[in-house]
């Protein structure tokens, strides 16, 4: 779901114990048949493309493979699991024609 920083926040205040908006949420489904929801700030996601250089599209496809990649049960709280789960975004981002969203000064693509 593509929806505002006011719906995104409420979302994270009510699941998440943070009263502000964030780029992205996950909610698995909790269901074998369903991976679950990803949810995007679009105010937040485009700002944070223009403070970082990137196209739109390239940080919101960015973000949803975030998404999708906690559904399946990646996580980023221990420096081991991030550097495992960045490294699978790169991946991923690869195949689709962008590049290392987490290079310094990269436009994100490849």
């Amino acid at each position: 779901m593509l929806t505002d920083d006011a719906e995104v926040r409420q979302l994270n205040a009510r699941w998440r114990g943070k009263d502000k908006p964030t780029n992205v949420l996950s909610f698995p489904a909790g269901d074998p048949m369903l991976l679950g929801d990803v949810v995007l700030a679009f105010e937040t996601v485009q700002r944070e493309a223009a403070e970082q250089g990137k196209r739109f599209g390239d940080h919101l496809s960015h973000l949803v493979v975030h998404g999708v990649l906690h559904l399946i049960g990646y996580d980023h709280v221990k420096a081991r699991d991030a550097e495992t789960m960045e490294a699978l975004e790169r991946r991923v981002l690869a195949g689709l024609g962008i590049g290392d969203p987490y290079a310094l000064g990269s436009r994100g693509r490849a």
